[in-house]
């Protein structure tokens, strides 16, 4: 019934205890008389937002929103009796507002309208310093970098914890972010977000070529886009195990073609989140709803990583003072809080790893969405890792402390759900498992009964694990075929390139309604794909590589 809340919170549950007995004229008089009260106070029961179960998606896309874009983490329900008017409501200063800042009392605002947020600082799985980035002030500028979370259904619900109005009225709008962001992108992306944009290519150009050309590759931004000159950028090298300890390496993009060798590595990098639309058919999961395209693969042309720490002085005796290699980003948020990503060491180290510094992409310098002009890639592993426009290299003890190692990028059973989710009982996703697509025809598409239909698609396998089979049906699973392989030439344990597969099938001609395709794959190490995605479902919605279905059309002549 007891929890510890600041004066000014404590006011305004009195405030809003004084509408729901009809006294809403006098609700700031009791705001008033509650100045003086100790920190200690406490919230008579029924008084506040009410944890449960509540609209999943709503939910999640609240917290998201609250949590400054960490996102998707607590399920919250709101009391409807909370619901007034807004011209019944106090009204605040910024000044009173601004004193609601503690972990006690956290209210923002939004607009004209004064919320109290307070229930989800300790609750939220993205840690309470999201929360508290907005304390006190106002969420406005957040929910311009992450647009994705200001929907008319977040603004609905946030509105049942609305305690006030803003004095003065809402401020001007903040400057939009994504101003400066790159305005060439292609018209046939399929978007997901547009701020920051993410969008992936249409499935069925993915497999015209065995590399993506640069245009179509899928764009994964968490933040603005950065505008970097690439003759004024600096690559900064530092960390545990170096041979001067606390002493920077620093090279410019001129020093690393000079001083190091060159390399090209042709590598397939996939967002953890590719498919994560096949999740929604078993239960909605909050997070981008890619399709099966926010994968591709190129030519990329670099420096070894490997190298550039040895030229820092990592020697290899000295390797257990470090354990990672994290990889800081120049793109940020508002609170100036970068993205930062990392990998295990030893990766990091072996030359067969071939993790390099980027500065080309298909034989031409790196493009903005891409990285420019530097940026890791890491093959076999989780596109999250290959940091865009990266800045600094530390080896550590630890990983990243940020939220895209920590808390983000992992994956749990099927059974855990945001109420009981433990983030630090998984590791952050690293290797991919083995997945595939099929890319062509697109779903939907018109066929009738004795039809020789040209299925197509990817296979791809984390780790360097080549593919040596996919496998086709159009019976359920019950008989199979062996799709035809196009691949790049890789060496055993550096596969680091997809393969894409073709195989013709016929539409039986007893067909009606629906013709199904699937498809699986399996590597060279027998890892192959699960049948359902119910049983690799999880509430980040990450890794779905169950066997991909194609829908398919029938039509009979009549």
């Amino acid at each position: 019934m007891a929890s510890a809340l600041g004066s000014r919170s404590l006011a305004a549950l009195l405030a809003r205890r004084a509408w729901r007995q009809g006294l809403g004229s006098d609700a700031r008089s009791i705001h008033n008389q509650a100045r003086s009260l100790s920190t200690g106070g406490f919230r008579p029961a029924g008084t506040g937002p009410q944890t449960g179960p509540g609209p999943r998606g709503a939910m999640l896309a609240l917290s998201a929103a609250l949590g400054l874009g960490a996102g998707w983490y607590a399920l919250l329900q709101p009391s409807p009796s909370l619901a007034k008017s807004a011209e019944d409501l106090p009204e605040y200063s910024k000044e009173e507002v601004a004193e609601h800042r503690s972990k006690d009392s956290v209210w923002v605002t939004y607009k004209d309208g004064v919320y109290d947020v307070t229930k989800w600082v300790d609750i939220h799985p993205g840690g309470a310093s999201r929360i508290m980035l907005a304390a006190g002030g106002a969420i406005d500028p957040f929910w311009s970098m992450y647009q994705q979370h200001n929907t008319a259904q977040v603004r609905e619900i946030l509105e049942e914890y609305r305690i006030g109005r803003l004095q003065g009225g809402a401020p001007p709008p903040p400057e939009d972010p994504y101003a400066n962001d790159p305005k060439d992108r292609l018209p046939v992306f399929i978007v997901r977000s547009e701020k920051p944009m993410n969008a992936e290519p249409p499935r069925e150009l993915l497999t015209g070529s065995l590399i993506t050309p640069t245009e179509l590759f899928y764009i994964r931004n968490h933040l603005p886009v950065p505008e970097i000159d690439p003759k004024e950028h600096v690559l900064r090298v530092c960390g545990e195990g170096l041979k001067e300890v606390g002493v920077r390496l620093n090279l410019s993009l001129e020093e690393l073609r000079r001083r190091f060798k060159w390399h090209t590595v042709t590598a397939t990098v996939q967002c953890s989140g590719n498919r994560r639309d096949e999740f929604n058919g078993v239960e909605v999961v909050k997070g981008l709803e890619w399709g099966g395209a926010a994968i591709g693969t190129a030519v990329w042309g670099g420096v070894r990583l490997a190298d550039v720490l040895r030229a820092a002085g990592l020697r290899a005796e000295d390797e257990t003072d470090g354990e990672h290699v994290q990889f800081v980003g120049a793109d940020a948020d508002i609170s100036g809080s970068r993205y930062a990503a990392s990998i295990p060491l030893h990766r990091a180290l072996d030359p067969r790893a071939d993790v390099l510094l980027a500065l080309e992409m298909n034989g031409a310098p790196l493009t903005r969405d891409h990285g420019a002009p530097l940026r890791v890639v890491v093959p076999g592993t989780a596109g999250c890792r290959s940091v865009k426009w990266v800045t600094d290299v530390v080896v550590s003890r630890d990983e990243a402390d940020s939220l895209w190692q920590r808390r983000d990028y992992k994956s749990f059973s099927p059974s855990t759900t945001w109420d009981d989710v433990d983030w630090e009982s998984a590791p952050a996703i690293q290797v991919m498992p083995i997945t595939s697509l099929i890319c062509e025809p697109a779903p939907g598409t018109a066929v009738e009964p004795g039809d020789a239909v040209a299925v197509r698609g990817y296979a791809w396998s984390g780790g360097g694990s080549r593919i040596v089979r996919v496998d086709v049906s159009v019976d359920g699973g019950k008989s199979w075929r062996v799709a035809d392989l196009n691949k790049v030439p890789q060496q055993s344990g550096r596969a680091w390139a997809w393969t894409l597969w073709e195989l013709e099938v016929e539409v039986p001609a007893d067909a009606r309604g629906e013709f199904v395709v699937v498809a699986k794959a399996t590597d060279e190490n027998y890892n192959t794909q699960p049948e359902s995605p119910a049983s690799i479902w999880n509430i980040r919605g990450v890794n779905c590589h169950s066997w991909p279905q194609l829908k398919l059309k029938v039509e009979r002549d009549s």
